[in-house]
């Protein structure tokens, strides 16, 4: 008999761009400001406690939602980083494989088929392709330029009955565009009368900058009790190969994220969770942050001056957008990208990647997260186009 053959979910999902410009600047030696990754070591005290705690006797599975102690400190942290009531560590707080297995699971446990999920664009290439893995269907509103802000009256008009989720992320990826608080209450009340949930990514709400607040969808309680807030102790300590962050949901919630989290990965590395508790009761430990990356950004936009890119205002995240158009004004992003890794040596990311349809601004998106000396030598490079 002949061999089975396989219809793709997913037929027009190639690999990510991010795994695509990586290979490229590898294959070309280019200065890779293109994936989201630091190029320097997490604090010392962190990988201290992994060595130590390798050594020791905890190497089994952890507990299905994650270390009781560490659910406890992040119960903690979020009490204390956001002035509200802390979340019940046993019921509210479950610790997944990077904030992506959270975004998966929660997609997994609250889209069905036919329901409608609102995504603002440009986003993170995940939430289409996970969005219709369940059976829904994304809606896409595009954020406004050139300051990529929400156009409430857009999102407002997009949410039918059939909306079961509505998906922000604030700082944002890619264009690091910050939610104000007139910003939340405007999507508070427009929910309020709906019975959609909320998932907010918030990975890098630690890097917020010029003395802005990080302001979370849990400051909010109308709609705290209908959101999944991720966050990722991957970004917060410079570790993304940990591969460690968690969901915070009121208890019914959580349940649901629970029930799938179990069956896509059950628990997450006993060590790296040792680890993160042993550093995270430390507020020094990520309250750094702001500024330590801001400095980055300040640095990496004086040396950009003397480039012909524009660059974009970038209010947080480790992320940086430019236009290109004094350099290559006809040229589309995806041509340019690959061009800017294979003849100049560094290697960004084309922003029409966060667009379902490819729309081309004539932006790509830097990340700045780089050792001081990486983000001078991509700067050389660049100063030559």
């Amino acid at each position: 008999m002949p061999a089975p053959t396989l219809s793709s979910k997913l037929p027009d999902v190639g690999t990510s761009i991010f795994a695509v410009m990586t290979q490229l600047a590898a294959e070309h030696g280019a200065i890779n400001l293109a994936q989201g990754f630091p190029d320097f070591n997490p604090p010392a005290a962190l990988t201290e406690a992994l060595q130590r705690h390798t050594l020791g006797a905890q190497h089994q599975y952890a507990p299905m939602p994650g270390l009781p102690r560490l659910r406890e400190l992040i119960a903690a942290k979020t009490a204390v980083v956001y002035g509200v009531p802390a979340p019940d560590p046993a019921t509210d707080v479950t610790v997944t494989t990077g904030a992506t297995e959270a975004l998966y699971a929660v997609l997994a446990a609250v889209v069905q088929p036919g329901d409608e999920v609102v995504v603002l664009e440009p986003a993170y290439d995940l939430y289409g392709p996970a969005i219709r893995l369940q059976g829904g269907t994304p809606v896409y509103v595009p954020l406004t330029l050139p300051d990529f802000r929400p156009d409430w009256d857009r999102i407002k008009a997009a949410i039918t009955p059939s909306t079961r989720l509505v998906m922000v992320n604030t700082p944002h990826n890619p264009t690091g565009a910050v939610f104000s608080h007139a910003d939340w209450q405007q999507l508070a009340e427009i929910l309020a009368p709906t019975q959609a949930f909320l998932l907010s990514d918030e990975v890098y709400e630690h890097m917020v900058f010029d003395e802005r607040p990080h302001r979370s969808a849990l400051q909010y309680p109308e709609l705290r009790e209908r959101a999944f807030v991720l966050s990722s102790f991957g970004k917060t300590y410079h570790a993304t190969g940990w591969k460690v962050g968690y969901c915070v949901a009121p208890p019914a919630l959580s349940a649901e994220v629970r029930r799938v989290h179990q069956f896509v990965t059950f628990s997450v590395s006993t060590l790296s969770q040792l680890a993160i508790a042993d550093v995270l009761g430390d507020e020094a430990s990520y309250d750094y942050l702001p500024a330590f990356m801001q400095q980055k950004r300040d640095l990496f936009g004086e040396l950009m001056r003397e480039t012909r890119f524009e660059l974009l205002p970038s209010e947080g995240s480790y992320f940086q957008l430019a236009r290109y158009h004094r350099i290559a004004p006809t040229e589309d992003d995806v041509k340019f990208a690959r061009r800017l890794t294979t003849e100049a040596g560094v290697a960004v990311v084309p922003v029409s990647a966060f667009y379902h349809n490819q729309t081309d601004h004539g932006l790509v998106r830097f990340c700045f997260a780089k050792q001081d000396s990486t983000l001078r030598a991509a700067a050389e490079r660049l100063r030559q186009l």
